[in-house]
């Protein structure tokens, strides 16, 4: 089995069919994304769940844990990606947490994986509890040590006008 504890530790989605919903069931189960090692192995259960119908067009119900897939445009109401175990292998492999994917996404909107991909990769600074401290972190190394304590730095000054190189959401930062 693939390695998705992280990416999809608590993704999961209760597979129903659109034809039992419109004759008035909700029948289906919850189905734990990291119990498949793989999209067609996900497909076969969903097909052995609803095996007396001849040809289930599924409904994903309800699905918890999936904001980033659902932003990414891999999971909906009557589609899952056949990606969606892929990249969360690429994201597992990344060495970022699924936090930052979603930081990326809300700072810069919706696009494609491989574009969220590589702005994680090539942009992601860090996470920091504020602009201020992110201004400091990123220019310690350019003030000098033995700067005479009559001089002040103005960090919440320095960081406003740093701010117009970067971009943050919930604590993360990346270069713009």
């Amino acid at each position: 089995m693939t390695n998705l504890t992280n990416c999809l530790q608590n993704a999961c989605i209760y597979v129903g069919t659109y034809a039992k919903y419109n004759n008035g069931s909700l029948y289906g189960k919850w189905l734990n994304l990291t119990d498949y090692s793989d999209y067609d192995e996900l497909l076969e259960a969903m097909h052995d769940l609803h095996k007396d119908e001849h040809d289930p067009e599924f409904m994903l119900q309800d699905y918890e844990n999936c904001e980033l897939f659902e932003k990414l445009g891999l999971i909906g109401e009557s589609y899952i990606s056949n990606e969606i175990f892929e990249i969360a292998d690429q994201i597992n492999d990344s060495g970022y947490d699924l936090e930052v994917f979603e930081a990326y996404i809300d700072c810069v909107g919706k696009m494609d994986f491989q574009g969220v991909y590589d702005g994680v990769i090539n942009y992601y600074i860090g996470e920091y509890s504020d602009n201020e401290t992110f201004a400091q972190y990123l220019l310690e190394e350019d003030v000098p040590e033995s700067l005479p304590n009559y001089i002040y730095i103005d960090w919440e000054s320095t960081a406003r006008n740093l701010m117009y190189d970067y971009f943050e959401s919930d604590g993360h930062y990346f270069k713009s």
